[in-house]
């Protein structure tokens, strides 16, 4: 069915670049996201990714380094 749409021009200008990046047509990528937000269906939403944070010096007082229950003591004490 052919039909008219008015579509905001930012919109349309990410659907072509999805278009030409998926090598999909533009009908394609619209029938999709039309048949996800008609059925409830939703995307995966992105896989979380941890930035580990590190810092140099010695530990702070207190803390045993070669003590597993001795690092959990202070990790709970300090939330």
């Amino acid at each position: 069915m052919r039909t008219t749409l008015n579509i905001d021009d930012e919109l349309m200008k990410r659907v072509k670049e999805k278009a030409a990046r998926s090598g999909k047509t533009m009908t394609e990528i619209v029938e999709e996201a039309l048949m996800r937000e008609v059925a409830g269906v939703t995307e995966k939403p992105a896989q979380f990714k941890l930035h580990w944070v590190t810092a140099e010096g010695p530990p702070a007082p207190g803390v045993d380094l070669s003590d597993r229950d001795s690092l959990y003591d202070t990790m709970e004490r300090r939330r």
